[in-house]
């Protein structure tokens, strides 16, 4: 069953800045309108693949609307990742309920990044390769019965900094470059560098936020331009 689009735009809305415009879809569902230039890459792709492409494609040109943008293609690069028009940053995600996009202006920010996850324990075989040591000792500090959510917290906030990173870096790196320090009294986290990746020297740390509701884990980071 799907999430209601309204509820999941509010809980993303809830862990970006107020500045940062957010807009969520039904990634079962094909949209209306699409755009024959954001197509190509999933021209092959199953009929399901296909829906969340242009769901969450339609999601961030809601919200572009929504900051008095007119709505562009966007389509995906060789890397797989959205080519914003000149003057937006973004950021897209899916789960299998839900989608949504997230967009800035660039003027504004350098790179925003968005998850979206089922809560749901991680895999525990996955545990030793997201986390590192010391996010294992802190998982172990927290109750039994919340472990697996706690690692699959882990895994949703590392992808958002990673997209937030993505735009200023181009790196392409692993779980283990990035170290989590989680405060749940204020659903915040900071995300440390362990490696230099681009213009993050090792030690730089990104800020983010994060929501638990309605069976989903979502999280989101945003780099502003004063902060590059």
């Amino acid at each position: 069953m799907s999430t209601d689009p309204a509820l999941v735009a509010a809980l993303a809305a809830s862990v970006l800045p107020v500045e940062i415009a957010v807009a969520a879809r039904d990634p079962r569902l094909m949209p209306d309108a699409i755009d024959a230039d954001e197509g190509g890459a999933v021209a092959n792709a199953v009929p399901a693949r296909v829906a969340e492409y242009h769901a969450g494609r339609a999601a961030a040109r809601a919200a572009m609307v929504s900051l008095g943008l007119p709505p562009r293609p966007i389509p995906m690069g060789q890397d797989r990742a959205p080519i914003w028009p000149d003057n937006v940053v973004g950021s897209i995600s899916h789960s299998k309920n839900a989608c949504v996009g997230a967009i800035g202006l660039r003027a504004d920010w350098a790179g925003i990044g968005v998850d979206l996850e089922e809560a749901t324990p991680l895999d525990p075989l996955l545990v030793a390769e997201v986390c590192t040591r010391n996010e294992r000792v802190w998982l172990g500090q927290q109750p039994a019965t919340e472990r697996g959510l706690m690692a699959k917290l882990i895994f949703s906030a590392k992808e958002a900094a990673y997209k937030a990173q993505y735009p200023l870096s181009g790196a392409l790196f692993g779980f283990e470059v990035l170290e989590l320090v989680i405060d749940r009294s204020k659903s915040r986290f900071t995300a440390s560098f362990l490696q230099s990746q681009g213009p993050f020297a090792a030690g730089a740390i990104l800020a983010g936020s994060y929501a638990h509701a309605a069976g989903l884990l979502v999280t989101g980071v945003a780099v502003g331009q004063s902060d590059c």
